[in-house]
C-alpha cells in the first residue's frame, strides 16, 4: 500500500511539474534566448567613479524607441556574465516580465570583482561623512553610476529602480541613504544586512560554520587581475559534511588544513570573535534614515541565509523614517531566493499549495516597479504581505507585528509538557550532556554542503536523543496562531564556563494522520521545524562584551529567533526543544570560556546543562498569537 501510495505521489508530481512548467514566469522558456536577442542591443561598459575606478557593467537596450524605458540596475559580486558585445543572457532577471516592459536592464560587477578594477570589500562600510572626489563607498559607487546611466544611455525616461538577492540585496539597501534623486524605487531582497547578529555567517554570535567555510573557500579567494573567470569551489573528498568537519577539528584547524592563510575575510572574522567596531561599521541598519525611494524588502520564511536581513531591514527603514514613506514588506514560503528560481510551492515535505513565486513575480514585484518607474497601474500593495504556512494562505496586515496580537508565553513543565500557564511546582529541571565529540546534527540524512530543507525537515531524530530537550503542548483544541518574533527565554545552570542554547519550534502533526506528503512522506506525527535559532551563552549579556558563566550557578539566557507567521492546526501539538550543538551548521562549543577560534583540541570538554521550569525559575518561549 505504502508503495502504491508514494509511486502515486511521485506521478502526480511529475503530471503537475509538464502541465504548469509553460505557464511559469519564473521559468526560463525556450523562447526566452530568442527574445533577449531580437528585442535587446547589448553594450559592455566601464563605468568611471569619483576616485578613477571603472567598473564594469553589461546593459541590455531595448530596440523599442517609441518609448523612454526606465533603468532597472542589479549590483552583484557574482559576476555580469557572459561577457562579450555578443555573448547574451539567455534569460533577463529579476525576470523576463521587465524585458517584455522593455526596461534597460543594467547588471554591473562591483568594485574589485570580475572585470570591475579597483580592490573588493566584503559588506564595505557606508561612510556617512565621505567628502571630496576620492571618498568611496558602495553608496557613492552606486549614485556615480546612475549619473552616468541617464547621462549616456539614450531613451532613459530618466527613472531608476535598483533590485538585488542575497549580497546583491545589500547592494541594493546601501543605496537607500542620501540616493540619487532619479532612484526612485528599491528593492532589497534577502538582502545581506548584518552578519554577526543574524545573516549567514553569525546568528546571536555563534559561527555558521557550515555555510561560512563552504563560502570563503572558494569566494574568498583574492583576484589579483581583472578576471571574467571564478574561483573553483572547494573540493571537500567527502560525501558527509558532518565527518568532515568533525574530523577537521577546532576552528584554528580550518587555516591550518585547507585555507593556508589565503582568505582574508575568514582571517578577519577568526580576529574580531566579538561585536567590536569592525562588525558595527558593516551594519548598515543606522544609516537608514531621510530615505526617499520607495521599498520593497523582499524574503523568504525559510531562508536559511539572510531571513533576519528581511525582517530586520523593513523593521530598521520603519522606525527610523516618516510614516509617509512608501516601506513595504513581503515575506513568503520561500528558501534563500526562492522568488526568483522555484515555484514557491513546496520545502522538502512540507506542501504550501500554489505557485506563490509567479504570483509574487507579477502581481508584487512587477507592479511595484511598474507604478514607480513607468507611472503605470495603481498602487494598491498592502503595507505588509506575509505567507502564513500551517494554513498556507496570503494574509496583509498594516503594520509588523500586527498590533492585534497578544503577548503570551509558552512555559516548559516537568516530565516533558508544554502549556500556557506557569509551572505550579517549587523546583523542576531537566538536564543531558552535552558533548563537544558527539553534537546534534542539524539534519537526519548524511550529505555534503547544508540543504535548505533543514529548515522545515522533521525533527523526530533529534527528539529521540538524549542531548536533545523536548516539551510538547496537548493535543490543540482549537487553532493557535503566532506572528512576530520568537524569545526565548531559558533558566539554565552548566558545569562548564560556556554554552551555546539553541531553541526550535516545532509543529507536531497528528500522529493519526493518513496525509502522504507530495514527496511521498507520510505526515503522520511528522515534526515539522518551524523556527530554530541558536545563542552563543557567552553574549547573554552583551554581544560586546562577552562573559563567562559561573559553573552551578542558575543564569538566564534570554534571545530573539527571527519571525514567524503560522498557524498550529487542531489535532496538531506545540513543541519546543533545546540542544547545544547544530553541527556543522554551527561551530563547536568548547564548553570553556576561551577564544573559541583559537581553541585547541584539548579545550572541548563534556558539560552538564541544566534548563529550569519551577514557579520562580519557569522557562519557556514568548509569542506572539493573533486571534
Amino acid at each position: 500500500m505504502m508503495t502504491f501510495l508514494r509511486l502515486k505521489a511521485f506521478f502526480i508530481i511529475v503530471f503537475l511539474s509538464l502541465n504548469t512548467l509553460q505557464a511559469q514566469p519564473w521559468v526560463v522558456q525556450p523562447d526566452d534566448s530568442l527574445y533577449v536577442r531580437e528585442q535587446y542591443d547589448k553594450m559592455e561598459v566601464m563605468i568611471p567613479m569619483r576616485d578613477g575606478i571603472r567598473l564594469f557593467t553589461s546593459i541590455y537596450m531595448p530596440k523599442d524607441k517609441s518609448a523612454r524605458h526606465p533603468v532597472l540596475l542589479n549590483r552583484t559580486p557574482y559576476s555580469v556574465g557572459p561577457y562579450g558585445n555578443t555573448a547574451f543572457k539567455t534569460f533577463l532577471r529579476p525576470t523576463m516580465l521587465f524585458a517584455k516592459e522593455h526596461y534597460i536592464l543594467v547588471y554591473q560587477d562591483v568594485r574589485g570583482c570580475y572585470m570591475s578594477e579597483g580592490k573588493f570589500e566584503d559588506v564595505r562600510p557606508y561612510n556617512p561623512a565621505k567628502k571630496g572626489d576620492k571618498k568611496i563607498d558602495e553608496n557613492s559607487d552606486t549614485y556615480d553610476t546612475i549619473d552616468w546611466l541617464l547621462a549616456n544611455l539614450p531613451g532613459n525616461n530618466g527613472k531608476v529602480g535598483i533590485w538585488g538577492i542575497s549580497y546583491p540585496g545589500f547592494y541594493s539597501t546601501v543605496s537607500l541613504p542620501g540616493a540619487h534623486p532619479a532612484l526612485k524605487a528599491v528593492s532589497p531582497q534577502a538582502p545581506v544586512t548584518d552578519w554577526f547578529l543574524g545573516d549567514d555567517f553569525h546568528h546571536n554570535g555563534a559561527f555558521m560554520l557550515a555555510d561560512a567555510f563552504n563560502f570563503y573557500a572558494s569566494f574568498g579567494k583574492p583576484r589579483p587581475i581583472p578576471t571574467t573567470i571564478g574561483n573553483p569551489g572547494f573540493d571537500y573528498k567527502s560525501a558527509d559534511s558532518y565527518k568532515f568537519f568533525l574530523e577537521m577539528g577546532p576552528l584554528r584547524n580550518a587555516n591550518e588544513k585547507y585555507l593556508h592563510d589565503g582568505i582574508p575575510f575568514w582571517n578577519d572574522m577568526m580576529a574580531h570573535p566579538d561585536m567590536d567596531a569592525w562588525w558595527k561599521d558593516r551594519n548598515i541598519r543606522p544609516h537608514l534614515k531621510n530615505i526617499r525611494p520607495a521599498v520593497l524588502t523582499v524574503g523568504g520564511l525559510f531562508d536559511a541565509e539572510d531571513c533576519y536581513g528581511a525582517w530586520r531591514t523593513y523593521e530598521a527603514i520603519e522606525k527610523q523614517n516618516p510614516s509617509s514613506l512608501s516601506n513595504r514588506l513581503v515575506m513568503g514560503p520561500w528558501v534563500h531566493g526562492g522568488w526568483n528560481r522555484s515555484t514557491g510551492n513546496s520545502l522538502g515535505n512540507v506542501w504550501f499549495g500554489g505557485e506563490s513565486s509567479a504570483w509574487f513575480q507579477k502581481e508584487v514585484e512587477l507592479k511595484f516597479f511598474n507604478y514607480y518607474l513607468l507611472d503605470k497601474g495603481t498602487m494598491d500593495l498592502p503595507e505588509v504581505m506575509v505567507f502564513e504556512t500551517g494554513k498556507n494562505q496570503w494574509n496583509n496586515f498594516t503594520e509588523w507585528p500586527p498590533k492585534a496580537a497578544k503577548t503570551r508565553t509558552l512555559y516548559f513543565q516537568p516530565g516533558g509538557g508544554l502549556s500556557w500557564d506557569k509551572p505550579a511546582v517549587s523546583e523542576s529541571y531537566d538536564e543531558y550532556v552535552s558533548d563537544p565529540a558527539h553534537p546534534v546534527p542539524y539534519k537526519e540524512d548524511i550529505g555534503l554542503g547544508r540543504t535548505s530543507e533543514y529548515m522545515s525537515d522533521d525533527q523526530r531524530f533529534a527528539s529521540r536523543r538524549p542531548d536533545v530537550l523536548t516539551y510538547t503542548t496537548d493535543v490543540l483544541t482549537s487553532e493557535v496562531s503566532l506572528t512576530g518574533v520568537l524569545k526565548a527565554n531559558l533558566f539554565t545552570s552548566i558545569t562548564g564556563t560556556d554554552a551555546d542554547f539553541v531553541v526550535k519550534l516545532i509543529d507536531v502533526f497528528p500522529e493519526d494522520s493518513t496525509r502522504i506528503s507530495e514527496t511521498g512522506v507520510p505526515m503522520g506525527g511528522y515534526q515539522m521545524l518551524v523556527r530554530g535559532e541558536v545563542m552563543r551563552g557567552r553574549y547573554r549579556n552583551s554581544f560586546e562584551k562577552p562573559e563567562a558563566f559561573v559553573p552551578g550557578q542558575v543564569t538566564e539566557v534570554n534571545f530573539e529567533l527571527p519571525d514567524v507567521c503560522h498557524t498550529f492546526q487542531k489535532g496538531h501539538r506545540i513543541m519546543i526543544q533545546v540542544q547545544s550543538s547544530w553541527f556543522p551548521l554551527v561551530d563547536r562549543n568548547p564548553q570553556q570560556f576561551v577564544n573559541i577560534y583559537k581553541a585547541v583540541e584539548a579545550d572541548f570538554i563534556k558539560a552538564t546543562h541544566r534548563v529550569y521550569h519551577d514557579n520562580g525559575r519557569a522557562s519557556g518561549i514568548e509569542v506572539l498569537v493573533r486571534d
